[in-house]
């Protein structure tokens, strides 16, 4: 089978490209933190490629593939040709793992709902830990009123039992 120079160069351009991407381009290798905390990278990965070639009128010249000394190859010369690639990446997020909690914080926001959005899971735990504490207070205050009526309540029944054997020993 007869190789076309430009096969060569999109060889070559695609396997420079797979030695630039891998898995962790895309979810990027977790960073430990002292208190226990995990941050994962989250990128968007974006490449392009490109190749082209030209041949134009001219002579053939034959030449022996260095691989299989029996296959004889005939390029038409001259050929002009190029490949190229570009990759970016951009950062999107961050996966936050921490005390057993997973917590994705994006670094653009659109609009202010995502910016919402991103916040309302922890809004929602401080304002519940907040409504726990003011129940915690106003059940406290309540064992206490109730406490001191039981008191009350004690101290009276101690008292009656006191006027009836006063009124027992009297009598």
């Amino acid at each position: 089978m007869i190789e076309h120079p430009i096969e060569g160069l999109m060889h070559i351009t695609m396997d420079s490209i797979k030695e630039m991407i891998d898995v962790n381009t895309i979810i990027g290798d977790s960073i430990q933190m002292n208190n226990n905390t995990a941050i994962i990278p989250i990128s968007k990965v974006s490449f392009g490629f490109a190749s082209g070639g030209s041949e134009f009128k001219g002579e053939t010249i034959d030449e022996y593939n260095k691989k299989d000394k029996d296959e004889q190859i005939q390029y038409r010369l001259p050929f002009g040709g190029g490949a190229g690639a570009g990759v970016t990446i951009n950062p999107v997020a961050f996966l936050i793992l921490q005390s057993g909690q997973v917590k994705l914080m994006s670094v653009e926001h659109d609009n202010c709902i995502d910016k919402i959005l991103d916040y309302a899971p922890d809004l929602l735990e401080k304002m519940n830990k907040m409504f726990e504490k003011k129940l915690e207070a106003q059940r406290s205050q309540t064992d206490k009123i109730i406490n001191h009526f039981k008191q009350k309540h004690k101290q009276e029944q101690d008292d009656d039992e006191k006027k009836e054997k006063n009124e027992e020993k009297r009598v």
